[in-house]
């Protein structure tokens, strides 16, 4: 398959970003895109990830490469609950301020993560977190990057925050959980979104309170996402959503769909791409609010 090729408009190559959202469990669909356009000859410039979006886009910088991306495919695959949320209810009863240690994240990064610092990374990479006492966006593109992840991943309330310097963080959702004005500001001229969408097909509300929080906050971002995209269409940069699942009835919480999701989406961004859907501004139906019955 041939590369899409679209000028800076001033003779250059254009400085292509891939900017991967938050998401829960629902991360997962970000690897099926991700090898969609490496099969498809789109290769990034730098990637910028928030929330879920920053372990995929850690990952994906030590080697953008389809092998990583099939490594990462088996990582999720292999995933647990409670490899991520080891939920402890001694901590709730003691009253802590945040219901989920981040250790067993912090392991699971640690094993599969082989560069120990941002800077790195085979291919630039830049984290957004959020500021715990401002709400402001921190962003993050040099230090360990472990702490990097963990404090972008750190649901408010959920996960501890992370300390960084002098600055307590939490996630990157929190200000700006699909970083299209991150990758704008650092230089990006054509950005290519990966959203994780939302489960749009349920027929109730996911059951506990860190699941229901989970699928508010994708609601959320997706929310926030189309209101960005529709703010930047047709601005000086040439910005691309590649189409999330729909109708989609799998919760954020949810990590036994991974194998699935990362096949439907693969699939799907095929689709998209064959279509033309690099060629055009357009903004994908499944952002705005919609329904199934």
């Amino acid at each position: 398959m041939a590369q899409t090729t679209l000028s800076s408009g001033d003779g250059r190559s254009p400085r292509t970003a891939f900017v991967l959202a938050g998401g829960g469990s629902l991360g997962a669909v970000e690897v099926g895109m991700l090898q969609a356009l490496l099969d498809w000859g789109e290769t990034p410039t730098f990637v910028v990830g928030a929330s879920a979006g920053a372990i995929n886009a850690a990952y994906f910088a030590t080697e953008p490469t389809r092998t990583c991306t099939e490594k990462l495919e088996r990582l999720w695959c292999m995933l647990k609950r409670r490899d991520v949320l080891p939920f402890n209810i001694l901590g709730v009863l003691r009253r802590r301020g945040h219901l989920v240690d981040s250790y067993a994240l912090r392991r699971l990064l640690e094993r599969h993560l082989p560069y120990q610092k941002l800077e790195h990374a085979a291919l630039p990479v830049h984290i957004v977190a959020s500021d715990m006492l401002t709400g402001h966006e921190v962003l993050l593109s040099s230090g360990p990057v472990i702490d990097a992840v963990l404090a972008s991943t750190a649901i408010p309330g959920v996960f501890p925050p992370v300390q960084i310097g002098s600055q307590w963080l939490v996630d990157g959702g929190v200000a700006n959980n699909t970083p299209i004005s991150t990758a704008m500001n650092l230089g990006a001229t054509r950005i290519v979104v990966l959203p994780t969408g939302f489960a749009c097909a349920l027929n109730r509300p996911p059951p506990g309170a860190v699941a229901r929080a989970m699928h508010a906050l994708s609601l959320l971002v997706s929310r926030q996402l189309a209101h960005d995209a529709e703010r930047f269409t047709g601005a000086r940069i040439q910005l691309r959503i590649v189409p999330s699942l729909c109708p989609l009835n799998i919760s954020a919480y949810d990590y036994s769909a991974a194998a699935s999701l990362i096949t439907q989406a693969r699939a799907s961004t095929h689709q998209w791409l064959a279509a033309g859907g690099l060629d055009r501004d357009w903004v994908p139906d499944q952002l705005h609010d919609h329904h199934h019955g």
